[in-house]
């Protein structure tokens, strides 16, 4: 078994960011799926295709879709395919991180 380190970022205020103020708990479920496939490390991709999410996450295939929609949206994770029609890749984005840094740097 593999062990996942995740931002405690992410439990304390992306959580509840997520699933209580957009009341989307399915964005906070797929981000944690791609964050586990290693998405969270930098520069790393994580291809995937919506009915492998919903198969791991237990969400319906649109849930997925729109799950992505948001978390796009709300610039927590990129998507990029090669055609139309191809299986997405998807990297997991913290910009929380960026804004820490620059706090830290302008002290």
């Amino acid at each position: 078994m593999n062990t996942v380190t995740i931002d405690r970022y992410v439990l304390d205020s992306l959580m509840a960011d997520l699933v209580g103020h957009d009341q989307s708990p399915s964005a906070f479920l797929v981000y944690l799926a791609l964050w586990g496939r290693g998405g969270a490390r930098r520069g790393a991709t994580v291809k995937i295709s919506h009915r492998e999410l919903a198969e791991e996450t237990g969400l319906s295939k649109s849930a997925v879709q729109s799950a992505i929609r948001r978390l796009t949206r709300r610039r927590l994770v990129a998507a990029a395919r090669a055609s139309a029609t191809a299986t997405p890749e998807y990297s997991v984005l913290r910009p929380w991180h960026r804004r820490s840094r620059e706090h830290s740097s302008s002290r």
